[in-house]
C-alpha cells in the first residue's frame, strides 16, 4: 500500500487516500507550535490532508504540483485560516479540509476566493479521518462557481457551494486539466488598498493577543485581507500570537546569527570567521561580513546579499543580486526593486537590467527600526513577502 493508493470505497467518484503514518507523527508534533489548541487542530487537519493529497496532484499532473507559497509559510496560514493552496504551473489548487462526514456543501474561507493573491483555480473538498487514516476527496469546484453559485457567509466568511453544484468524479479533474486548457476558472477579484504600516503595527499588536480565538473575524475583511495579503504582516501576526520575539533583525543576525525562522528560508552569515559576538550596533559589525540568501529564479541559481557599508557614523545597506554559477550573468529584464514596510517605493529604490549584466544592486539608508521589504521580477521560486528590520 502506497501514500496515495485509495483503500476504502464510498462511491465510485470518491478518491480515498492514505495518510502516511510518518505524516501523521509530524503533524501531531508540529500541532503543539500554535497559539490555540484550536488552531493547532486545525493544522493538524490540513497536514494531514496536504501529506495525503499532495502526492496524488504530483503523479496526476504533468507538472510538479508544489505548496505555495513555500513549505516553511504554512503554520502562518493555518494559525490564521483554514485550507492549503498547491501549485502546478499556473494552476493553484486549494485544498479545504474537514472532518464533517456531511458532504452536502463545500465552505470555503474567503481569504482564498476574495484576496486576488490567494484565490484558487480549483477547489478539493476534503473528508479527513485521523482515527482511520485516510482522506476522502468527494468533490470540487472552481472560483468562478463559488462566485456565482455559491452563497456567502457573513457569520463565519465563507462561500459555501451545494455538493450539487460540485463535480463529484474527482478523475475528471485531470480530464479538464489536460484537454481544456481554456477552461475559465476564476471570477474577477478585487485589489485591497495595502494599509498604512502604522495601522497595520497596530492590528498585529492587538489580534498578536492569544486570547483572540479567531482574529480573522475580529476585524472588517477590508482590514483582515490587506493585512494578510502581505507576507511579512502575516508571519509577524503568526510569531507575536505564538510569543516569538523579532525573527527577522538584521542587526541581530550581524551580531549573534541569523535565526532559525530565517535560516529554514535560506538566509545564511558569509565569512563566520569574523565573528561579531559583543557587537551592539552597526558601527561594531565587522567589515566583511555579509548575509546571503539563495534564490531559484526562472531555472537558476542566485544569491541576495546584503552588507553594511560606509563609515561608521553614517552607514548604509548595499542589497545586491548575483547569479551564483563564476561567470554567468544577470539576463536583461530582471528587476531588483526595495519598498518600504507597507510597500511603498523611494527615490532610487531599484535597479534593472535592460541588458546582461554581472549585478543588480540598490543602495539604501535607514534609521534604526525600520523595515525594508525586497522583490524580485521575475519572482523567485517559493517566494513570499517578508519585511526585514535594521
Amino acid at each position: 500500500m502506497t501514500a496515495n493508493t485509495p483503500i476504502i470505497s464510498f462511491a465510485s467518484t470518491d478518491l480515498i487516500l492514505e495518510i502516511p503514518s510518518t505524516v501523521e507523527r509530524q503533524a501531531r508534533l508540529h500541532s503543539q507550535s500554535f497559539s490555540q489548541p484550536s488552531s493547532g487542530y486545525q493544522a493538524y487537519l490540513n497536514e494531514l490532508c496536504l501529506g495525503a493529497v499532495l502526492p496524488w496532484l504530483q503523479e496526476d499532473f504533468t507538472s510538479p504540483a508544489q505548496v505555495w507559497p513555500n513549505t516553511t509559510a504554512l503554520s502562518s496560514f493555518w494559525e490564521l485560516v483554514n485550507g492549503t493552496a498547491v501549485t502546478a504551473d499556473a494552476t493553484r489548487f486549494i485544498l479545504v479540509p474537514s472532518e464533517n462526514i456531511d458532504s452536502s456543501e463545500l465552505r470555503v474561507p474567503q481569504e482564498w476566493v476574495d484576496l486576488p493573491s490567494w484565490a484558487g483555480d480549483y477547489y478539493l473538498a476534503v473528508q479527513v479521518e485521523p482515527d482511520d487514516g485516510y482522506v476522502r476527496v468527494w468533490g470540487y469546484c472552481t472560483h468562478e462557481q463559488l462566485k456565482n453559485q455559491g452563497n456567502y457567509d457573513s457569520g463565519d466568511r465563507t462561500y459555501t457551494l451545494d455538493a450539487t453544484e460540485m463535480i463529484a468524479d474527482i478523475s475528471v479533474l485531470t480530464v479538464v486539466r489536460n484537454f481544456c486548457a481554456d477552461e475559465v476558472t476564476r471570477s474577477a477579484t478585487i485589489q485591497l488598498p495595502t494599509l498604512p504600516q502604522a495601522q497595520a503595527q497596530n492590528l498585529i499588536t492587538r489580534l498578536g493577543n492569544p486570547e483572540i480565538i479567531t482574529p480573522r473575524l475580529a476585524i472588517p475583511f477590508q482590514l483582515w485581507g490587506g493585512l494578510i495579503a502581505h507576507g511579512g504582516w502575516r508571519q509577524s501576526l503568526y510569531e507575536r500570537r505564538i510569543g516569538l520575539p523579532e525573527q527577522r533583525s538584521v542587526i541581530q543576525w550581524l551580531q549573534s546569527g541569523v535565526s532559525q525562522v530565517a535560516e529554514a528560508i535560506g538566509w545564511g552569515k558569509l565569512n563566520m570567521q569574523l565573528s561579531a559576538a559583543g557587537a551592539r550596533s552597526v558601527e561594531e559589525i565587522p567589515p566583511g561580513v555579509t548575509l546571503s540568501r539563495q534564490l531559484a529564479i526562472a531555472g537558476q541559481l542566485y544569491e541576495l546579499l546584503i552588507t553594511p557599508q560606509g563609515e561608521p557614523d553614517a552607514p548604509y545597506w548595499r542589497f545586491e543580486l548575483r547569479n551564483t554559477t563564476v561567470g554567468a550573468a544577470i539576463p536583461g529584464g530582471f528587476k531588483l526593486r526595495l519598498l518600504t514596510e507597507d510597500l511603498q517605493p523611494f527615490p532610487n529604490n531599484e535597479d534593472i537590467a535592460t541588458t546582461a549584466v554581472e549585478q543588480l544592486y540598490v543602495e539604501v539608508a535607514l534609521e534604526p527600526g525600520e523595515g525594508i521589504v525586497w522583490e524580485i521580477e521575475p519572482l523567485p521560486d517559493n517566494y513570499d513577502r517578508e519585511i526585514l528590520k535594521f
